[in-house]
C-alpha cells in the first residue's frame, strides 16, 4: 500500500496529518492485520495523509503494566514518547482501546502529550466532515450486534461513535442485554488474553459469545483487535462461526464504500 514511515515523510520534509498508531496486534496478527490495511485504505480514500512508525513502534506496554510489570511499561513508554517527541508528534488515531487508552490517559505522566483519538471516533470525524460517504446498502436489512470494549466504553465513555457509524451504514443494530456502561468483557483484558485460564466453570468469551447469539444477529461489530480474536473463539467453541461474522466497524465501512 505504500504507506510512508516517520522516518521517511521526516526525511522528505512532508507534513502529515497524523500518526497511524498500529499497535503490536494491528502489526503482526493476521486478522488484526486485515482491519489495519481497511482503516489505512479508508484514511486514503478521505484524503488524510499520515504516517506510520514502522519499525521505530514499540509495543505501548499496556500488557505489562496490567499484568503488573511497571518497569517494563516505562521502558516501552519512554521509548515510544522519546520516538514521537523526535519527529514532533501533535495527533495520533488507533484501531486498538488498548493502544488508545494507554497513549491518551497513562503517557501524559511520563512527558508524552499528544491528541489520542480512536478509529472509530475518528471515522465517525470523517463521514460527519462528508471526506468519506457510505452508500448505505452493503448491509441494510441485516441484524448486526455490537459489543462494547472496556477501554473504549467504560473506560473512556465513548458509546456513540461506533453506533453512529453502524446507524449510518443502515443496519438493523440489536443491541445485547449487557451492553454500552454494563457490557460485558471479551475476556482479553488486563493481560489476560497472555495468560493461562483461571479455574472457574465457563470462559469470559464463551459466555459473551451466547450474548451475541441470543440476539439473532448475523454479524458482531467489534472495535479491538483483542475482542474480535476473542469473539472467533467464542463462535467456534459454540458451532457458530459459519453463523456469525465478526467484522471491524472501519471492514464494514470499507465494504459500504467501494
Amino acid at each position: 500500500m505504500k504507506i510512508k514511515t516517520m522516518a521517511e515523510v521526516s526525511s522528505e520534509d512532508i507534513h502529515v496529518e497524523i500518526l497511524f498508531w498500529v499497535g503490536c496486534a494491528g502489526s503482526f496478527d493476521a486478522r488484526a492485520q486485515r482491519v489495519t490495511k481497511a482503516f489505512s485504505k479508508l484514511l486514503q480514500k478521505a484524503g488524510i495523509s499520515f504516517a506510520i512508525l514502522g519499525n521505530e513502534e514499540m509495543c505501548s506496554g499496556d500488557p505489562a503494566r496490567r499484568a503488573g510489570n511497571e518497569f517494563i511499561f516505562q521502558m516501552l513508554a519512554l521509548q515510544n514518547i522519546n520516538t514521537l517527541n523526535m519527529y514532533g508528534v501533535k495527533k495520533i488515531v488507533t484501531a486498538c482501546p488498548h493502544c488508545f487508552n494507554t497513549l491518551k490517559n497513562e503517557y501524559p505522566e511520563l512527558g508524552g502529550n499528544y491528541e489520542v483519538v480512536h478509529h472509530t471516533q475518528f471515522l465517525q470525524e470523517l463521514l460527519n466532515s462528508g471526506k468519506l460517504k457510505v452508500q448505505g446498502g452493503a448491509f441494510k436489512g441485516k441484524k448486526i450486534t455490537y459489543h462494547d470494549s472496556c477501554y473504549l466504553g467504560r473506560i473512556n465513555n465513548e458509546y456513540e461513535a461506533p453506533r453512529s457509524l453502524l446507524n449510518a451504514l443502515d443496519v438493523d443494530l440489536s443491541e445485547m442485554k449487557r451492553s454500552k456502561a454494563n457490557g460485558l468483557c471479551c475476556g482479553a483484558g488486563g493481560a489476560q488474553m497472555f495468560k493461562e485460564d483461571e479455574a472457574g466453570n465457563k470462559k469470559i468469551n464463551i459466555e459473551r459469545a451466547e450474548d451475541v447469539i441470543n440476539t439473532g444477529a448475523q454479524i458482531v461489530s467489534a472495535n479491538c483487535p483483542f475482542c474480535i480474536t476473542m469473539l472467533t473463539d467464542g463462535m467456534k467453541a459454540k458451532d457458530k462461526e459459519d453463523n456469525v461474522m465478526i467484522m471491524d466497524i472501519s471492514e464494514m465501512i470499507l465494504q459500504d464504500i467501494q
